[in-house]
């Protein structure tokens, strides 16, 4: 199979590389996919660039990036129905905890990794379902039903607040949204009942207002250091806050006690080790959405394996208004 690879941390263009490798036959329980796009997703730009904390080396020899991905299952392992055949499918976790991710022609990984993509679905919106689409629809739906509620999601033009915001409106949220004011018009076409400036020095008080001054029940942040503060003036007595990012500040500070005197649940979302029950029903909303038609996946640039570098910068260079794949046929 042809694969893009890398062998040591760097820049990409230094170390990617497309290499010839062999194909790997799906022992018991396995199906091979023969893919047709790979997500290019923030965390596989850090984990090529060594960014993640506590990782000084690859941990395996040769490693093929990315975890999302779609295509064709072209061949399955003893215990897989062979009616799986031919069946279009859509990957998570395709690089998490191994060597071989979906920057490749074809993939050989677990069976439930595999999951079935409705045919009225395209394979390019098949490749942001992995990590963006699941950690969307865990954050909004993990606390239960959002129908009634008001749902506050931080970033609500990135890849992920983007999809949150099309399934809290979905769901029957009332919908707020925070982002850079270029992209109000995209957020609110996303369903956003109000979309606020994330850098208000009174955003609390634009928060409030947004909501006729009630206390928001659920949020959704892409950046908990930085949105601490305001989360804790806004949150709600038995509120919730979902957070799957904190980059600009890793290490916050925790306001305990006001968190604990609204006794606010807050979850810490790593959308690779979300147990079967809960990684199940965020596959079903998002089936769901999609088949009701509302749920739609921007793509901004495809590229060819040939060009993974360029799209590994687009990544890195932010501002993005879709998702970045590879073309992997």
């Amino acid at each position: 199979m042809k694969a893009v690879t890398y062998q040591t941390f760097g820049p990409a263009a230094d170390v990617l590389s497309i290499q010839e490798l062999p194909d790997t036959p799906p022992g018991p329980g396995e199906v091979t996919v023969a893919l047709a796009y790979s997500g290019v997703n923030p965390s596989d730009v850090k984990a090529r660039a060594g960014a993640r904390p506590g990782i000084t080396k690859p941990p395996f020899p040769v490693i093929v990036p990315h975890s999302d991905g779609s295509g064709v299952i072209s061949a399955v392992g003893p215990g897989v129905p062979g009616s799986r055949v031919g069946q279009r499918v859509w990957i998570w976790n395709g690089q998490w905890g191994r060597a071989f991710g979906t920057a490749a022609t074809q993939i050989t990984l677990p069976s439930e990794q595999a999951v079935h993509l409705p045919d009225t679905v395209a394979l390019q919106t098949g490749a942001v379902l992995g990590i963006p689409g699941l950690t969307a629809s865990h954050t909004v739906f993990s606390g239960g039903p959002v129908s009634g509620k008001t749902l506050l999601v931080h970033g609500g033009a990135g890849t992920v607040g983007f999809l949150a915001v099309q399934l809290a409106k979905w769901g029957g949220a009332k919908v707020l949204a925070t982002a850079s004011p270029r992209n109000f018009e995209r957020v609110t076409k996303a369903g956003a009942d109000a979309v606020l400036d994330y850098t208000a020095t009174d955003l609390p008080a634009q928060i409030l207002d947004a909501n006729q001054g009630r206390p928001i029940g659920r949020i959704v942040d892409v950046e908990f250091g930085q949105n601490v503060e305001t989360n804790v003036a806004v949150i709600a007595e038995s509120g919730r806050i979902n957070a799957y990012g904190s980059a600009q500040n890793m290490t916050p500070t925790l306001p305990f006690y006001p968190l604990m005197f609204k006794s606010v649940t807050l979850e810490m979302v790593l959308v690779y080790l979300l147990p079967a029950d809960l990684r199940n029903q965020a596959i079903a909303n998002l089936h769901h959405a999609l088949a009701d038609g509302a749920l739609n996946c921007p793509i901004q640039k495809v590229y060819s394996m040939e060009e993974c570098s360029a799209a590994h910068r687009a990544v890195e260079a932010g501002n993005r208004t879709g998702a970045v794949l590879l073309e992997t046929k």
